[in-house]
């Protein structure tokens, strides 16, 4: 697997890098070769950092996030992230995933807000949209743990957005 280590507004020591890869390593197991990982330290506040591990692989999109006070622990956390991802999703991430990934030798035994007045857009985002059933969709926004995803039908070629509802089922939007 390929690792790009980056930081923002931190300055990422070269031990902590070999480390990263070291643990990163240990994912090798699920993923083909073409697998690529991007790992994102940033630097907040006093001590504290957030680690942002991301695995692209066979079309599919891994995502760990870990915010602590101590980066060496934080990639042990968005590891083990990672492999209870392909643990809860493992049948149905069998076909995208390396042959034997699933042997068990592989794992580890009420307040009110006030409105807002203005919309300060933080992040700008542009996706292609790749085709895919519904059920991939709902299975690739769990794995990056958000509440939406867009997506393209694979069969319609329609575009199309699911979302998690409060009730802890999945909404499907198509659009006109």
């Amino acid at each position: 697997m390929k690792v790009i280590i980056s930081g923002r507004r931190i300055e990422i020591e070269e031990r902590l890098k070999e480390l990263i890869e070291k643990k990163l390593s240990k994912l090798d197991k699920f993923f083909r070769e073409d697998a690529e990982a991007k790992v994102t330290l940033t630097g907040e506040k006093g001590d504290r950092s957030v680690m942002e591990v991301t695995v692209f692989s066979g079309g599919m999109i891994y995502r760990a996030e870990e915010n602590t006070d101590d980066a060496y622990t934080a990639i042990d956390k968005v590891v083990t992230v990672i492999e209870r991802q392909i643990r809860k999703n493992k049948t149905r991430l069998e076909k995208r995933l390396r042959e034997n990934a699933f042997d068990a030798s592989n794992f580890e035994t009420g307040t009110e807000t006030e409105e807002e007045k203005e919309f300060n857009v933080v992040k700008q985002k542009k996706i292609a949209l790749k085709p895919m059933s519904t059920e991939e969709a709902i299975l690739q926004m769990n794995l990056l743990g958000h509440a939406f995803f867009v997506f393209k039908d694979a069969v319609t070629e329609e575009t199309k957005l699911v979302y998690k509802r409060n009730d802890k089922d999945y909404g499907l939007i198509e659009m006109e």
